[in-house]
């Protein structure tokens, strides 16, 4: 096995590119050390991209936010701005493995990993968030919800990285919210989540809505059926009945040890209304 550390994209996407074997991208290897520890991959190649400075910051883009691909969860809890303007991605960055985990893990790690229960994933979904991926064919931009195309895949060529993911401007009057069930408090991964955000006018009434759902499919889905249950309202009991029962009607879950089928069909509808709840009155405290 090798490995190289390179300063810059674009001799990082070189390196891919030009590996005849298994190449791997390094951010923050909380995923990839013991995939490789486990014997569940064996790298020829091992690019680590922690070197590249663009890859480390967030900044300030058109309204919203860039987030380098090296950037750690740790790192999101301490921008304030950040923080205040997308909590709920933020809680959900914070539920990434354990503290010294979250000093290291990186969202871009947890996107690209492919993982039907990543907790960042529904709340970037639900962001309506984007990614910039760079390859030998240049750049593009591409949405969160199309990275991701099953367990332990991803749409990537084997010459392309991701660089950073972009939040968008956030329209006044909105707010987000991430839940997830898991039968431990810590250390563990989704067995239901559910990312919802959404934008109220004046007198509370929604107009715009994203609810996203992980570990009930595949991959991370966002269900179109839960937005239009509660847009053009003000979030009663009907409609939290009509996004609760939307969510389960989406749901294409396994049986497996963490939950049946019918445990996690219900238990999404409960979380989609409780994260529909925690967002439209975040939304309705906001400026």
């Amino acid at each position: 096995m090798r490995f190289a550390a390179p300063a810059t994209v674009e001799e990082a996407v070189r390196l891919l590119g030009a590996e005849p074997g298994h190449a791997k991208v390094l951010a923050g290897g909380s995923d990839l050390i013991v995939q490789m520890k486990t014997g569940r991959v064996e790298p020829d190649l091992i690019v680590d991209i922690k070197r590249i400075s663009a890859m480390r910051t967030i900044t300030a883009e058109a309204g919203g936010f860039r987030i380098g691909a090296c950037v750690p969860c740790l790192a999101m809890e301490e921008n304030a701005s950040l923080k205040a303007t997308w909590p709920g991605l933020v809680e959900a960055a914070r539920l990434i493995g354990s503290t010294q985990i979250q000093g290291r893990a990186t969202l871009v790690g947890n996107l690209c990993n492919g993982s039907p229960a990543a907790d960042g994933v529904p709340a970037l979904v639900a962001a309506n968030a984007k990614v910039r991926i760079v390859g030998a064919k240049g750049t593009r931009e591409v949405d969160v919800l199309d990275v991701p195309t099953g367990p332990g895949k991803n749409s990537l060529a084997r010459d392309e990285i991701v660089e950073s993911i972009h939040l968008p401007a956030r329209s006044a009057h909105s707010g987000d919210c991430y839940l997830r069930h898991t039968p431990r408090t810590e250390m563990d991964i989704a067995v239901v989540s559910a990312g919802v955000f959404v934008t109220v006018d004046g007198a509370g009434t929604i107009t715009h809505a994203r609810v996203s759902l992980g570990a009930v499919a595949p991959k991370v889905l966002l269900v179109e059926a839960c937005s239009k249950a509660i847009v053009g309202t003000k979030l009663d009991a009907k409609a939290l009945g009509a996004l609760a029962a939307a969510a389960s009607a989406a749901c294409k879950p396994i049986d497996d040890k963490r939950g049946t089928v019918e445990y996690r069909t219900k238990v999404a509808g409960v979380l989609a209304r409780r994260a529909a709840e925690t967002a439209y009155a975040r939304a309705k405290g906001a400026k």
